[in-house]
Parts: structure tokens; sequence; C-alpha cells
């Protein structure tokens, strides 16, 4: 896996030279006096958006989720931007990198494309925003949350790229959530954690292994499964050698079910307390796990509260769809939607006949400049990092796998709000 990262990184230093050499790069057009170019949109011509999700495996749901939000903002402007129709350019990146990369290569080698809509998988983003900035771009993402992506201790994160956006919370204060909840209200003095490499679990496996030692707790194992891995056995029985109380795994499906199940078959681990992430808070996890996943934790950005503007968005959603939302990131991708769609909005010019210009940097200053947007997630206010949301986090407790996800979300043991004085 390592060596495939590696590559697939030399591979992106490759093509981000040849973006500011390359085809990408085309000269300003006459009347464009944008620093990184502009987009044309002549008359009757639709605003083309390029859209990088993860359509297809174990997190389509999730992928599929965003792009409904997407269509849900155009549906609510009529399907109309700037008076042109909007047409959809839908690229999958199976949540993996080189599936980010190679979307955004495909999405930026179209000078007629405005911005991305994306992506559902941070990894994904890291990759995927790599390229669409060194072509000029700007991208916007109801669902990453990997600290890496934007900021860490208000400084630049290792993958932040200039004209990032995002609506869901940056998950910086996701991993020390967890990890004081553990030590402050379940005793836990030991901890086992368990990430897959990937840029958010490893992110979150960061965060609780820091905070969990700074407050005076101990890690006594940190390890990494690959994606796919089946057998979760082996690494199950390093966690009981290690004598830890309690186990943290920021997992995705499936691999977060084969670490449950191989906890709960292995009997030196009956007394092991079980916490993982918003990646598990699923429908389809409590159904697949049933009473194997009874009295685990889980820690995950706190919903938005009850508020007509919700309700209205789940109705839509509900008639459209046939179903309900999955998870509260529909609402994240709805306003991600809004603010991009305001934002182009903003940075265009328009004529009469009804040729439209957007230049690129322009664009990424309106996003830039979003305040007080008044979200159904809430007020948004983007950062100079591409952070528009505020960061609070609930831990939940699942008491009753029959009552479902929404039984979970409701049964909140503890709340963290880092920029208050105090959590709750």
């Amino acid at each position: 896996m390592r060596i495939a990262m590696l590559a697939l990184a030399a591979i992106l230093g490759l093509v981000v030279a040849a973006l500011f050499t390359g085809p990408f790069r085309e000269e300003k057009k006459s009347g464009c006096y944008d620093a990184l170019g502009c987009v044309d949109i002549p008359p009757r011509a639709p605003v083309r958006l390029g859209v990088i999700e993860s359509l297809s495996g174990k997190v389509a749901v999730l992928g599929s989720e965003q792009l409904r939000g997407l269509e849900l903002a155009l549906a609510q402007r009529g399907d109309r931007l700037l008076g042109h129709p909007v047409e959809l350019v839908i690229e999958d990146t199976g949540c993996r990198p080189e599936g980010g990369a190679n979307a955004a290569l495909r999405i930026v080698s179209d000078p007629r494309v405005a911005a991305i809509f994306g992506t559902t998988c941070s990894g994904d983003a890291a990759s995927a925003a790599q390229v669409m900035s060194a072509a000029g771009l700007s991208m916007i993402s109801g669902n990453n949350s990997a600290p890496f992506l934007t900021s860490i201790g208000g400084k630049p994160a290792s993958k932040w790229q200039p004209g990032y956006f995002r609506t869901a919370p940056n998950e910086e204060h996701s991993g020390p959530a967890a990890a004081r909840y553990a030590y402050t209200s379940l005793g836990s003095r030991k901890a086992a954690i368990i990430h897959d490499g990937d840029i958010y679990t490893r992110g979150l496996a960061e965060g609780f292994r820091q905070e969990f030692k700074r407050i005076g707790g101990q890690t006594v194992m940190f390890a990494a499964v690959d994606k796919g891995d089946a057998d979760m056995r082996p690494v199950l029985e390093a966690v009981a050698a290690s004598g830890a109380d309690l186990l943290f795994f920021p997992l995705f499906q499936p691999e977060g079910n084969g670490v449950l199940q191989a906890a709960r078959a292995n009997p030196a681990l009956a007394g092991l307390t079980l916490m993982s992430d918003g990646s598990l808070i699923e429908q389809s996890f409590i159904d697949a796990m049933g009473d194997a996943a009874k009295g685990m934790y889980f820690v995950g950005p706190t919903p938005p509260e009850p508020s007509e503007a919700v309700t209205a968005f789940e109705a839509r959603y509900r008639e459209r769809y046939g179903e309900a939302p999955p998870t509260s990131y529909s609402l994240n991708a709805y306003d991600a939607a809004g603010i991009l769609l305001d934002a182009i909005k903003a940075a265009a010019q328009c004529s009469e006949d009804g040729n439209c210009v957007i230049g690129r940097q322009a664009l990424r200053d309106a996003l830039a400049a979003t305040k007080d947007y008044p979200g159904v997630t809430g007020t948004l206010n983007c950062d100079s990092f591409g952070d528009c949301a505020m960061p609070r986090f609930n831990v939940l407790r699942l008491d009753d796998p029959v009552k479902g996800v929404d039984g979970l979300l409701a049964n909140v043991v503890y709340t963290y709000e880092p920029n208050k004085d105090h959590d709750r």
C-alpha cells in the first residue's frame, strides 16, 4: 500500500507540473483579467459543474447522498444558474485516492467546467484537490472532514490546497472529544487504536492518541489494517495482548464490521470498551451487526438542531427520492451546493445577450468571502483554510440496535464544543 501511495504521489507531482505548463493552462482570453483565467459560457450554453463522488463500493450511499444534496439545491433554483441550464459532469472515485486524482484529471481537462462539487472520502479529496488547485479551479465538499485537508491548530495542514472548501466540520477535534470522554467518563487509562492508513482514519487516530496522552492516558497499541482485510482476528489478538481497556477504531465498512466481529468473538476481550466514529453511524452498519454493536460508543459531528428548514429539506428529499436521507451529511451537501452556486453568481459577469464569464480567482474569492450564510445546518462562515462549519461533536452510545440509527443519534452521552470555554 505504501509503494502504491508513493507512486501516486510521484504521478501527481508530474501531473501538477504539466498543469502549469501544458494544455490545461490556456493563455488569457481577451477581456479576461482574472489571475487564474476565466470560464466562458456562451449564450444558451449550460453551466458545467464537475461532480466527484464515491458512487460505487461500500460508501456509495454516502456519495449518492452528496449528489442528491446538489440536485436538490439546483432544483430550488429551477435547475438554472446565471440564466443558463446546469450540466453535471459526474465522475466516480470508488473512495480511492487514485480514483480522486483520475476523476479530477478528467474534469479539469474540460475548460468549460466552472467548479467542482466533491468529494465523498477525504483520501479522494487530498489527491483531487491537488489536481483541482493546480488547474485554477475551486472545489467544495459536504462530506470531507479529515483535518489534513484544511487546518490543524490554526495552521495550514499538510494536504491543504488553495480553492478547496467544505461544509462538513473539521474533525481535528473529533479524536480529542472521544479521548476526553474515554478518560474522564469511562475511566479508560490504556487505549488501543486501529486505523487503515487512510488520511481520514489516521487523522482521527492521531487526534485521539495525542489528546489521550495529554490528559494522562496511555496508548498501548497503535496499528493499521489494510483496506479490504477480511480476517481481523490477528490484530484483535494483539489488542488482547496489549492490555488495553478501550479500543478506538475509526474505520469504514466493511473493515469496521470485521473488527467488531473479531472483538466479540475473542473471550479475552469481553470487558473491552469499543468506540468508533461517524463512518459507522449508519443504518446499514447497525442492520449488519445487530446485537454485536450493542454497548458501542461513537463520536461524530453534532447534527443540526431541528428547524423548519431541516424539516422542509427532508420532505423534499423523501418526495424526490422515495426515502429519508441516510445521514445528516445530506444537509451539509445541500449547504455546500448553495454556497457554491451563490459564489458562482457573485463571481460571474454576464452581458445582455447571455454570455457569462466566470473568473477562477474571483470564484475562489467569493467562496472565501462567505459570511453568515443561512444554511440548513446553521450559520456558515468560511475561513482562510476553507472550513465553513463550526466544529461540535457528540459521543453516542448504542443501547438498542432495534431503534436503529435514529435511536443511536438520540442517545447523546457527551458533547464537545472546542470553541467554548467548556464542554458538557
